[in-house]
C-alpha cells in the first residue's frame, strides 16, 4: 500500500486532470482487487458528471454519465455527506451484485466529486482500504487544482480578433441557465449546435455537460464555477459533441445575473461554433509543432507558453516542464553569458533581432531570432552548427590559401637569398611540405645516367642510400619526370603500381612500409637554361589527390627550385674551391711539442660564398720553446685569404729566425703596409720558454688573450694599445707574463666574441663564464673545450654570418728542474775540457751514455768557436725535452756562418761538424749576447742514434783522448 502511494508521489505535479484520475483509479481498483472504477465531478449547484474511467466498458458507465446530486448513487452520497459511502453487493445501483465504495473529492473543504471503486461481491473494504482511499482521492484531488489547462489556444486576444472571429461565424446562438433550478434555454441556433431538436425544448444543464467533451469538462466548469462565484465574464472554449457523434469546437460567452440581494440567480450568454477557425489555429499550432526548427512563445514576463518538439529536444525537456518556465531560467540556457541581458536588448525597439548562441549541454550552435508580438515574443531556434562548421572550414581553407600564398612568397624571398643547395632544399622544406600537408622531400641531380641526392628532408638515411646512384632507367616515373621534362603525380600506391608495374619489387619507392612520404608523390623536373638537370619529389603519408590548381602552384614552384638550386649549385663548386684554399693555407694538424697541448677551432662565416683571413699557428722553436701566433686579415674573399697565407709564412720565417716577438711584429707590419693602403690585419704573436715557465705577448690590434690558471683564477691580458697590421708606427710593445705550470692560454679571433647582435665586452664575459665553469673539468682534453666554447659563444642556428671565427687554446708544460743543467765556464782555453767533462757527468746521471761523445764533440767545437771568435765567458747549458738540446752562450751579438773551406784551408770546418753532428742547430740573440745551441735526437726514437756514425770515414782523426783537443777548429 505505502509503495503504491510512493508511486504516485513520484508523478509530476504538471500532469494533466485526466491523468492524474486515471493513475488515482488504477491504483485503488487494484489496491482493493476491484473490477474497474470512476471519478465525478460536479460545478456549482450542478450533477455530477462522469470525467474518468477505468476497466469499465462505455455501455457499462453509461447510466452513470451524469448523476443526480441528491440521487441515492454512492458517488452523490459521498459527495452530499464528505465521507466514505460503501454499498454492499446486491444493492448497488444500476449494477447489482457489486459493491461500491466511494470516498469524496474535497476542495476547500467541500466536496466537488467522488472516487468510486466495484469491488465485486467481496466483503466492505478494511480500515487500511479506506484509508488508501482517502489517500488516493487526496492525491487525486492536489493534481486536480495544480494541474494546467487543457492543450489549447490562449484567452481570447484582442477585441478586434473576437469581432473579426464572430463576424466570420454563421450562426451565433443565446442561451440562458438558471443557476437556482438548473434549466437551460437555448435558442434555435444554440439548440442546433448542441444537437437539440427545437429551441422551445428547456433541457436540464446535466444534458448540456453530457455534450462536452471529457478531457475539456474540468477546464469548463472551473471557469463556470469561477464566473460564479466571483461575477468575471463567463468566456471558454470547448469540445462539444455534435448531432452525428464528432466533435466541434465551440465558444461560449455570458454574463452572470444578480438578484438585489447580490446572489447570482441567471446566467445569460452567447455560443457559436468555432470549429473552423480553431482547425485553422490547429494546423498553424501542428505546423509549429512539428517546424523543424525549434519555436518558443513566451510572454511579457518571458515566461513560456507554448513550445514545439524541437525546442522540447533541444532544451532537452518535455512541453510539461518547460511551460510556465522563465526562458533563461531554463536548466539547458541557464550557462549562456548574459542571456537575459541580450534578449532584452534585442526586443527594446519592437523589432526582430537576433544573436547566436552555443548550448554548452550540446556542443551545438543556434540562432536565437527573437520576434516581438501584442501578448509577448516569439522565439525561433535555428541550428546553425554545421554552417558555422562550414563557416569554419571555408575561413580555415581560406586562411590556408593565404597562409600558402605567404609561403610561397617566403619562398621566392628564400631562393633568391639561397646560397647553397642546402639552403635552397631546406626553404623548400620549410615553406612548400607545410601548405601541402607533405611529409617527406627529395632533391636529386642528373649526372651522366643516374641520380644523386642532393639533399633530402623526412627520409632515413638506409632508404636514401638506396635511391642514390639509380640509373635513370625507362618505365619510372624519374625518366618520365627527368627525360620528358613533364611532371608526374601519383595519388596512391595502387595507381603507382598501376602506372608503373615493372617497379612493384621495389617496396622502398612504392609505399614502402614505416617510410615517410610513402603513400603519394609529385616528380617535379628541374630544368634550367631549358636543360632538365635533376628532380624534386615531394611525398605525403596518405593518398593524396592533388588539385587542378595545386598541381600548377608545384609546377611553379619546381621552376623557382630549379633556378635557384643552378645558381647554388655553382656556388657550391666556388665556395668548396675557396674553403679547400683557405683550409690549404691553415695548419692541416697541430704539431705535438713537450712544451704544450694545443688545439684549435675555425668557424667560416655563415652565409656569402667568400672565405675569410682568420689563421692560427703552433710554431716549435730551439730550446723547447714555442711560438704561438693567431691573426685575423680584414675584409673577405681570396685576396684577403691570400693575405693569410702570406702572413702565416713569413711569421713562421721570421720565427725561425729566432727573433725577438717586437721585431717580428715590426716585419710583419712592413708586409702588410707593402699591399696596399687598404689592408689591414691584426696579429698576436706569443713566445713561451718552458725553462723560464714565462710567457712574452706582442699584439697588433688583437683581442687580448684569456689566461686560466691551474687554481681556476682567470684573467684577461691588458690590451695593448698597437693598431693593426698596416696602420701601426713600430716599436711594439712587448708584454712579459710568468705562466704555472699547465695553465691555459685561450686565443680568438673577434668573430668568436662580436657580432651585430652582442659587443665584444659582452662576447669577453661569456668567453669568462665559459672557462671558469668549463675550463678547469676539461684542460686535460682540450678538443671537447674548443667545442664547449665555440658551442656556447655561437649557438646553433646563430651563428655570426658577418666574420669568420678563429679559436687556440693551448695548454702550457714547464721542463722540470731535473732535466735541466747549466754552468759557466772561464774565457780560457780549458774551458772545452770542463765542457767536456760536464757533459759526460751529467749525460751519465740521464742515463744517455749513447750520446756522450757526439755531445763532448759539439760542446767541445762550440766552446772553441766562442773563445776563439767571441767576447766573455761562455756558460753551457743542457736540456732534455723532445731532444737533447745543447746550447753555448757568450757576449757577442756576432753571429757565425757556416761555409764550405777548401781543401787547403786549415779551418772552416767547425760548423760543419757541427751540422753533421746534430739534428739541427742554430744560433739566436739574447738580451746580453747571443746563444749557438743544437739539437740530437734521444736513444729509442725514430732518428735517434750516435752523431759520430753520421761523419764520413777518414774525414778527420784524433788520438781518442778528447780531452787533449784545445778548440774546435784545431780539430
Amino acid at each position: 500500500m505505502n509503495k503504491r502511494l510512493a508511486l504516485l508521489a513520484t508523478v509530476d505535479p504538471d500532469v494533466t486532470e485526466s491523468e492524474a484520475f486515471r493513475l488515482a483509479l488504477q491504483q485503488a481498483v487494484t489496491e482493493l482487487g476491484g473490477w474497474g472504477g470512476t471519478v465525478h465531478l460536479r460545478g456549482h449547484r450542478t450533477a455530477l458528471r462522469l470525467v474518468s474511467t477505468t476497466g469499465l466498458p462505455a455501455e457499462v458507465t453509461r447510466p452513470w454519465e451524469i448523476i443526480d446530486p441528491e440521487g441515492p448513487a454512492a458517488p452523490a452520497r459521498a459527495v452530499r455527506r464528505g465521507t466514505g459511502v460503501w454499498v454492499p453487493a446486491g444493492s448497488a445501483e444500476p449494477w447489482p451484485g457489486t459493491g461500491l465504495a466511494a470516498v469524496p473529492l474535497l476542495s476547500g473543504g467541500q466536496a466537488v466529486g467522488a472516487l468510486t471503486v466495484l469491488t465485486g461481491e467481496g466483503a466492505e473494504p478494511t480500515p487500511e482500504h479506506w484509508d488508501f482511499l482517502r489517500a488516493t482521492a487526496t492525491w487525486a484531488q492536489e493534481r486536480m487544482t495544480g494541474a494546467p489547462p487543457p492543450a489549447g489556444p490562449r484567452p481570447a486576444g484582442p477585441r478586434g480578433s473576437r469581432l473579426r472571429e464572430a463576424l466570420n461565424e454563421v450562426r451565433v446562438g443565446a442561451w440562458e441557465w438558471d443557476i437556482r433550478t438548473r434549466e437551460l434555454s437555448l435558442d434555435e441556433a444554440a439548440a442546433a449546435l448542441f444537437g437539440f431538436e427545437t429551441p422551445s425544448t428547456v433541457p436540464p444543464v446535466e444534458s448540456w455537460l453530457r455534450v462536452v467533451h471529457p478531457d475539456d469538462l474540468p477546464s469548463t466548469l472551473a471557469v463556470l464555477e469561477k464566473a460564479i462565484t466571483d461575477g468575471s465574464l463567463y468566456e471558454v472554449e470547448y469540445r462539444a459533441r455534435r448531432p452525428d457523434g464528432g466533435y466541434g469546437w465551440t465558444r461560449s460567452r455570458a454574463k452572470v445575473v444578480p438578484d438585489r440581494s447580490g446572489e447570482p440567480v441567471r446566467m445569460v450568454g452567447t455560443v457559436w461554433d468555432t470549429t473552423e477557425s480553431r482547425s485553422v489555429r490547429d494546423t498553424l499550432s501542428r505546423a509549429l509543432r512539428h517546424m523543424s526548427d525549434g519555436f518558443l512563445a513566451v510572454d511579457d514576463d518571458w515566461q513560456i507558453v507554448f513550445v514545439n518538439r524541437e525546442a522540447e529536444r533541444t532544451l532537452g525537456s518535455p512541453e510539461e516542464e518547460l511551460t510556465g518556465r522563465t526562458l533563461w531560467e531554463l536548466r539547458a540556457v541557464r550557462r549562456v553569458p548574459d542571456l537575459e541581458r541580450r534578449c532584452r536588448e534585442a526586443v527594446a525597439d519592437c523589432a526582430p533581432a537576433g544573436f547566436d548562441i552555443l548550448l554548452p549541454d550540446t556542443g551545438r550552435w543556434y540562432h536565437l531570432r527573437l520576434v516581438p508580438v501584442p501578448d509577448g515574443t516569439t522565439v525561433y531556434l535555428t541550428d546553425v552548427t554545421e554552417q558555422r562548421q562550414r563557416e569554419a572550414e571555408q575561413q580555415a581553407a581560406e586562411r590556408a590559401v593565404a597562409e600558402r600564398a605567404a609561403r610561397i612568397a617566403e619562398l621566392t624571398t628564400a631562393l633568391a637569398e639561397a646560397t647553397t643547395s642546402r639552403d635552397v632544399v631546406d626553404a623548400v622544406a620549410r615553406r612548400v611540405l607545410p601548405p601541402f600537408g607533405a611529409a617527406g622531400l627529395i632533391v636529386q641531380t642528373v649526372e651522366g645516367d643516374r641520380v644523386h641526392n642532393l639533399g633530402a628532408v623526412g627520409h632515413s638515411q638506409e632508404f636514401l642510400d638506396r635511391l642514390d646512384g639509380r640509373p635513370v632507367a625507362p618505365g619510372t616515373p624519374t625518366a618520365d619526370a627527368i627525360l620528358a621534362d613533364t611532371p608526374v603525380f601519383l595519388s596512391s600506391p595502387e595507381e603507382f603500381v598501376a602506372r608503373y608495374p615493372d617497379m612493384a619489387r621495389y617496396p622502398d619507392v612504392a609505399g614502402r612500409p614505416g617510410e615517410r612520404g610513402g603513400q603519394a608523390w609529385a616528380f617535379l623536373p628541374l630544368t634550367a637554361s631549358g636543360r632538365p638537370f635533376g628532380m624534386c619529389v615531394i611525398g605525403f603519408d596518405g593518398p593524396r589527390r592533388l588539385s587542378g590548381e595545386e598541381r600548377t602552384l608545384l609546377t611553379a614552384i619546381s621552376g623557382l627550385v630549379a633556378q635557384a638550386l643552378e645558381r647554388a649549385r655553382l656556388y657550391d663548386a666556388e665556395h668548396t674551391r675557396a674553403q679547400e684554399l683557405q683550409r690549404g693555407l691553415l695548419p692541416r694538424e697541430l704539431p705535438v711539442l713537450p712544451a704544450c697541448t694545443a688545439a684549435a677551432r675555425y668557424l667560416p662565416a655563415g652565409r656569402g660564398m667568400e672565405v675569410g683571413g682568420d689563421w692560427y699557428d703552433v710554431i716549435p722553436l730551439s730550446a723547447g720553446r714555442v711560438a704561438l701566433v693567431i691573426g685575423d686579415v680584414m675584409g673577405h674573399g681570396l685576396s684577403e685569404a691570400a693575405t693569410m697565407g702570406r702572413l702565416r709564412t713569413a711569421v713562421r720565417t721570421l720565427a725561425d729566425l729566432e727573433l725577438p716577438p717586437d721585431e717580428i711584429m715590426a716585419h710583419l707590419n712592413d708586409v702588410v703596409g707593402g699591399l696596399g693602403e687598404d689592408s689591414f690585419a691584426t696579429c698576436l704573436y706569443a713566445l713561451y720558454d718552458p725553462t723560464s715557465r714565462s710567457c712574452s705577448f706582442t699584439s697588433a690590434g688583437h683581442p687580448p688573450p684569456a689566461v686560466l690558471h691551474p687554481d681556476g683564477s682567470l684573467r684577461f691580458l691588458p690590451n695593448t694599445p698597437n693598431p693593426p697590421l698596416g696602420a701601426a708606427d713600430p716599436p711594439f710593445e712587448t708584454a712579459e707574463l710568468p705562466l704555472p705550470d699547465e695553465s691555459l692560454l685561450v686565443f680568438y679571433t673577434d668573430g668568436l666574441v662580436e657580432s651585430a647582435r652582442r659587443d665584444i665586452d659582452a662576447g669577453l664575459a661569456e668567453l669568462g663564464s665559459l672557462l671558469r665553469t668549463s675550463g678547469a673539468e676539461q684542460a686535460q682534453n682540450l678538443d671537447p673545450l674548443c667545442d664547449t666554447l665555440t658551442t656556447g659563444l655561437l649557438p646553433a642556428g646563430q651563428h655570426a654570418t658577418e666574420d669568420d671565427a678563429a679559436l687556440l687554446v693551448v695548454r702550457v708544460h714547464a721542463l722540470p728542474a731535473e732535466e735541466m743543467a747549466s754552468w759557466s765556464l772561464p774565457a780560457e782555453p780549458q774551458a772545452a775540457g770542463q765542457a767536456r767533462r760536464h757533459v759526460r757527468e751529467q749525460l751519465a746521471a740521464w742515463d744517455l751514455d749513447d750520446l756522450v761523445m757526439t755531445t763532448e764533440l759539439l760542446a767541445s767545437e762550440l766552446i772553441g768557436n766562442v773563445l776563439r771568435h767571441a767576447k766573455g765567458a761562455p756558460r753551457l747549458r743542457l736540456l732534455r725535452s723532445g731532444g737533447l738540446v745543447c746550447e753555448v752562450y757568450d757576449s757577442s751579438v756576432t753571429m757565425p756562418h757556416i761555409r764550405r773551406a777548401a781543401d787547403t784551408d786549415e779551418g772552416g770546418r767547425g760548423l760543419q761538424l757541427v751540422a753533421a753532428l746534430s739534428r739541427k742547430w742554430g744560433t739566436r740573440y739574447t738580451g746580453n749576447g747571443k746563444c749557438i745551441w743544437t739539437e740530437q735526437a734521444l736513444p729509442g726514437t725514430a732518428d735517434g742514434g750516435s752523431g759520430v756514425d753520421q761523419l764520413a770515414a777518414g774525414a778527420w782523426e784524433f788520438d781518442g783522448d778528447l780531452d787533449s783537443l784545445p778548440f774546435g777548429d784545431e780539430g
